[in-house]
């Protein structure tokens, strides 16, 4: 009788920075993350933003109040990396960074460094998760997963 074999380890998690005051968000959902779009109060921290999911937007997570940036992804471009900021009970800056080498910054240089990756290579940038306040984001971390179609996970676990 043969053994079976392990299920690969597909899924990370980089643990959530900031000070985690507030209400919890996660923006789960189906399918590949192929925008994002930032909010930065008055030049200072991150006040809220959004993930799209193929062709649909998420809940609002944090307020849309001040600049608004955004970055649309490339067919096959996926979120591989994220860094930033944070201070005094915010998050202060967002660099987004794909596997076409291309960044997205968003927000102030201002306290404590983080740096997110997912544990396995391949994996991509699932969602978000952490706390907002109401007037901005107070903790974020990540989720990471490799995305496979049925016929490919099949042969992965052989």
């Amino acid at each position: 009788m043969g053994m079976t074999k392990p299920l690969p380890d597909l899924f990370s998690y980089s643990p959530a920075v900031g000070d985690g005051s507030g209400t919890e968000y996660s923006t789960a959902n189906e399918g590949r993350i192929t925008g994002i779009r930032v909010w930065e109060y008055n030049s200072n921290y991150i006040s809220g933003f959004q993930l799209r999911y193929e062709s649909k937007w998420t809940a609002m997570v944090g307020v849309n109040s001040g600049n608004l940036n955004e970055m649309e992804l490339y067919d096959k471009e996926l979120v591989t990396q994220i860094s930033g900021k944070y201070d005094s009970g915010y998050i202060y800056e967002l660099v987004f960074i794909t596997n076409h080498w291309r960044f997205f910054k968003v927000g102030q240089s201002r306290g404590l460094s983080f740096n997110f990756y997912p544990a396995q290579r391949g994996n991509e940038l699932r969602f978000l998760s952490g706390r907002q306040n109401g007037w901005g984001i107070t903790s974020i971390g990540a989720h990471w997963a490799m995305i496979r179609n049925y016929a490919t996970f099949v042969k992965a676990i052989g």
